[in-house]
């Protein structure tokens, strides 16, 4: 009898994850294509760079995000959070779009971002590796880096060459997001996180950081040539 109960409970844990899973990757898929599409718009109105604003607004969203996740806001809410962010990455691609080789670089992110996110969630899937152990890593990392973002600022400001700051910061960064990306799967898979909207808010900031992160590498490495 234990061990029936027992059963039953696995099959409904696996079920959940499965659900929780399928939601999330539906809404991770609509929220980048209305991400590209508002990136579309920024670049085809030529909109200047917002500096933090967006990073404000989009810090505020997140925490509206989290106080509505279980209700239908939330998802109207992961649309104009991923919609601004995308709005706010337009100018920037301009940016490289106009130096030489352009088109490539931003092109050779957007392809090793998605061949990076499809190979680590992809094995997560068939391994089912619980990656949880990660955690406390990825978190020093966090601080790692934001640290470092700090100094940066701050050695920008005292008029320091923060050139080679800047690209070891940016290759941090898609170390970090390869291992979150591990991390949030597998806490979908394992069932350590049940809210899809969530997921999906992990998942996306994920993506984006590592393009980001990507096309400043190879803009960089680009313009070395």
């Amino acid at each position: 009898m234990a061990d029936a109960q027992f059963l039953s409970s696995s099959q409904s844990t696996v079920t959940e994850s499965h659900k929780v899973l399928r939601n999330t990757y539906m809404l991770l898929s609509m929220t980048l294509l209305f991400s590209a599409g508002m990136a579309a718009v920024a670049m085809a109105m030529d909109a200047p760079y917002m500096g933090w604003i967006p990073l404000i607004i989009s810090f505020g969203l997140l925490f509206a995000i989290s106080k509505f996740k279980n209700s239908g806001w939330g998802i109207v809410l992961v649309f104009a959070f991923t919609g601004i962010l995308g709005f706010a990455l337009g100018p920037v691609l301009n940016m490289y779009m106009q130096s030489q080789a352009g088109t490539q670089t931003v092109v050779t992110a957007a392809g090793l971002t998605g061949l990076i996110f499809l190979s680590l969630s992809g094995y997560v899937l068939i391994s089912k590796k619980d990656f949880s152990f990660m955690g406390g890593f990825l978190m020093a990392g966090m601080w790692v880096v934001l640290g470092s973002i700090v100094l940066m600022f701050v050695g920008s400001l005292l008029g320091w060459e923060v050139s080679g700051l800047h690209l070891a910061i940016s290759a941090a960064i898609v170390m970090l997001m390869s291992g979150l990306i591990l991390f949030d799967t597998s806490r979908i898979i394992n069932g350590g996180e049940t809210n899809y909207i969530m997921a999906t808010v992990g998942l996306y900031l994920n993506i984006y950081n590592l393009f980001t992160s990507l096309l400043h590498l190879l803009g960089a490495f680009g313009n070395d040539e």
